[in-house]
């Protein structure tokens, strides 16, 4: 049996990202590799089965010291038993020394410190595949390193997410957490109130997502409590990923707000880098409607309706909210196309990429 190690130095925030760290674990798994992930603390491995409804049971978990052994010699007598490293960047390079090594960028960090970069060309050689998330990841790593890197969309496990019996329901899904890359659940929030305010009777928004401390010690999340006072408006923090999937199948319409006003030439860190909730979303029947930055354009490419999901000002997200609202029992949406689309992005179909890129 082969044998993988895998590292990410943002694991305990069991995003997106990790979603796509764990999946690739499973694929090795099934691939007949023995999977070991760097972190100290064993529970991650739970939590990660009950945020992603992911079987890891056979994933085994190591101490971060020894893996990021200072001693160069130490460090490569420990990695050249594994016959596949896989490293997410946090826009350094590492020294990768196993027996084929692949980066991992999930963030276009750009405007980096060119004096370290002579350095990096060194630390290239040791790297068999640099591997990004979107092709507008791929576009801002590949100039900011001077490399040519290849694309591994996130996987969705698609199979999940059936429409169900639908709702007046409009559904977010992100953290609550005012970080580089911030959801933006306030401006959902201004907008939803202000289609109540118009005459919206009947219809409810429903926030997901994780919090990393208490919720009453989140103060973005009690900020946004504060602002949804008196509107019907729901938080549901730290879910399980079954009333995850039950939201989404009653769901009629998806939001998204990630990069709201950030000028994506100056800061691309700050806009979504892909999107997986929103194809979770299309996959359950949802209608998205997703802010037009980043990664998230190249999920709708080939989609007839495009116009109808991609929004830029909060009176564009309202205009468009009216539109589809009003056209749910015409018959005129593309539904079915969108749940065809999410399969673009399946858990097959990352696995057979994943396939080839270990050849």
């Amino acid at each position: 049996m082969k044998k993988a190690v895998i590292f990410d130095p943002y694991l305990d925030t069991l995003g997106g990202g990790e979603r796509y760290i764990f999946t690739f674990a499973k694929v090795l798994l099934a691939n007949d590799y023995g999977v070991n992930i760097i972190w100290d603390d064993e529970s991650i491995i739970q939590k990660a089965e009950n945020r992603f409804g992911l079987g890891l049971k056979r994933v085994s978990i190591l101490p971060k010291q020894r893996f990021l052994e200072k001693n160069l010699l130490k460090r490569f007598i420990f990695l050249r038993k594994y016959d596949l490293l896989f490293w997410v960047s946090d826009g350094s390079i590492p020294v990768m020394l196993s027996r084929k090594n692949i980066l991992h960028f999930q963030v276009p960090f750009h405007n980096l410190n060119k004096k370290t970069h002579r350095f990096d060309k060194l630390k290239f050689k040791l790297i068999n595949k640099v591997v990004c998330n979107s092709f507008f990841t791929k576009k801002i790593i590949d100039r900011e390193y001077k490399i040519k890197s290849d694309v591994l969309y996130p996987p969705v496990d698609v199979e999940q997410f059936r429409p169900g019996k639908k709702g007046n329901i409009i559904l977010a899904v992100g953290r609550f957490e005012e970080t580089m890359q911030a959801k933006r659940q306030d401006v959902l929030i201004d907008v939803f109130k202000k289609m109540v305010d118009g005459g919206l009777t009947d219809w409810r928004l429903v926030l997901f997502g994780g919090s990393l401390t208490k919720e009453e010690d989140n103060s973005f999340l009690q900020k946004l409590k504060v602002q949804a006072q008196g509107y019907p408006i729901e938080f549901m923090v730290n879910a399980s990923f079954g009333q995850l999937k039950q939201a989404y199948s009653q769901a009629r319409i998806f939001w998204h707000a990630a990069g709201f006003g950030i000028d994506e030439r100056k800061e691309p860190e700050r806009v979504e880098h892909f999107g997986m909730t929103t194809i979770e979303a299309m996959a359950a029947g949802c209608w998205p409607l997703v802010y037009n930055a980043g990664g998230q354009r190249e999920i709708f490419s080939s989609f007839i309706d495009k116009n109808l999901v991609l929004w830029k000002e909060k009176n564009e997200l309202f205009e468009k909210t009216m539109r589809v609202i009003n056209s749910l029992n015409k018959n005129i949406l593309h539904y079915n196309e969108l749940v065809n689309l999410s399969n673009n992005f399946s858990i097959d179909s990352f696995s057979k990429k994943v396939y080839e890129i270990l050849q």
